[in-house]
């Protein structure tokens, strides 16, 4: 088959990598397409899949506007000329193409449809199936929508993808067993993040000051960091960041996906924005497994109480390790459920609506 996986995120080159690999093993035709966005590059390039860009990203949400629709048409040609027949993304351009093309296409979306409006609106109608967590059982009602167990961050996290590397401590000059924290503070530019409430620079400096106390702290953004925080900027390749928060002590922070990241790496996760207690897949991987907590930024000071009381509790790393384990137990490997569901669709949409169990021969 043809195959394209549209990138609109750095987090999406990790989410499809293996998959892509998988894939074209099989001989299968890939395309991939990404928006211009540097650190999407620089892992693409990094992980030798090549790429083409279908325009530039901005700030401003007229612009995102006027954008959308070049990024339509720049994917519709290749639709058209490499004879797409499958598109897969979290992403307004595969699903609008879709409708416009002989392309199928295949969304994944791990957010409430309150979270993310705009996506909502504009994806959801025109994508034929829309694969999502289970978590959002409650907000996934239609007949085009797919739920799995698990969640996005395990597509390229579970074990039979990811090896911790243990090469990485000595990279920044850590030996093992020593404490040290990894903080992400996102640039809040989405368009759902518009809005939102995220840390500010004292109190990343509070947190930071707390945190020195008992070990190293690394920090690392999506953008240009505050001068004030220069000094603990984080210094690795982008695609070792997962190896550092696998062994990590904490992780700290206000970014979702890192939050999730941590968690099921089996590394206590702590994050604070006004997302906190509003998603449901972080709410899950809190509530049911307690891998992860989550603090709105007015709760800023209990934030610092919970990190302190748990740098206290012993062996705090391998109790997150056992909560990991239950929540793999209970999940399955999702990539190796997505190569099955794209070579065999759309048969294997009709077999997920009918008998959804079947997704555990994918484990």
């Amino acid at each position: 088959m043809n195959l394209l996986f549209d990138i609109g995120h750095p987090g999406q080159v990790h989410l499809f990598r293996h998959a892509i690999s998988i894939l074209k093993g099989k001989g299968h035709n890939i395309t991939v397409t990404n928006k211009d966005i540097p650190s999407i590059k620089i892992l693409l390039e990094k992980l030798n899949i090549p790429y083409i860009s279908l325009g530039k990203k901005s700030d401003s949400i007229f612009i995102k506007a006027i954008n959308q629709l070049r990024y339509n048409y720049n994917l519709h040609k290749i639709v058209v000329s490499k004879k797409i027949d499958i598109g897969i993304g979290s992403s307004l351009t595969v699903a609008q193409v879709s409708r416009i093309s002989r392309m199928k296409s295949i969304i994944l979306d791990d957010d409430d449809k309150n979270a993310v409006k705009l996506f909502t609106w504009f994806a959801h109608p025109f994508a034929n199936n829309i694969v999502s967590p289970n978590a959002l059982t409650h907000d996934r009602k239609r007949k085009k929508d797919i739920l799995y167990a698990g969640t996005h961050e395990l597509f390229y996290l579970h074990p039979n993808y990811f090896k911790p590397d243990p090469n990485i401590l000595e990279t920044i000059g850590i030996t093992p067993y020593e404490t040290f924290f990894v903080l992400r503070f996102v640039a809040g530019k989405a368009y759902h993040d518009i809005g939102e409430d995220w840390l500010n620079l004292k109190q990343k400096l509070i947190l930071i000051n707390t945190l020195n106390k008992y070990g190293k702290v690394f920090i690392t953004t999506e953008r240009e960091i505050e001068p004030e925080l220069e000094r603990w900027k984080l210094k690795i390749s982008p695609e070792k960041i997962h190896h550092l928060l696998y062994y990590s002590t904490m992780f700290i922070g206000d970014s979702q996906t890192m939050t999730s990241e941590a968690a099921i790496l089996g590394t206590p996760a702590y994050k604070c924005n006004s997302f906190a207690h509003r998603l449901s897949v972080p709410n899950m991987l809190e509530e049911k497994y307690g891998l992860c907590y989550s603090y709105k930024v007015s709760e800023f000071d209990l934030l610092l109480k919970k990190i302190s009381s748990d740098l206290k509790t012993p062996n705090i790393k391998k109790l997150w390790l056992l909560k990991k384990e239950k929540f793999l137990s209970d999940s399955i490997d999702p990539t190796a459920f997505l190569v099955w569901f794209i070579e065999n669709y759309p048969v294997s949409a009709k077999i997920m609506k009918e008998n959804p169990d079947y997704q555990y021969n994918f484990k």
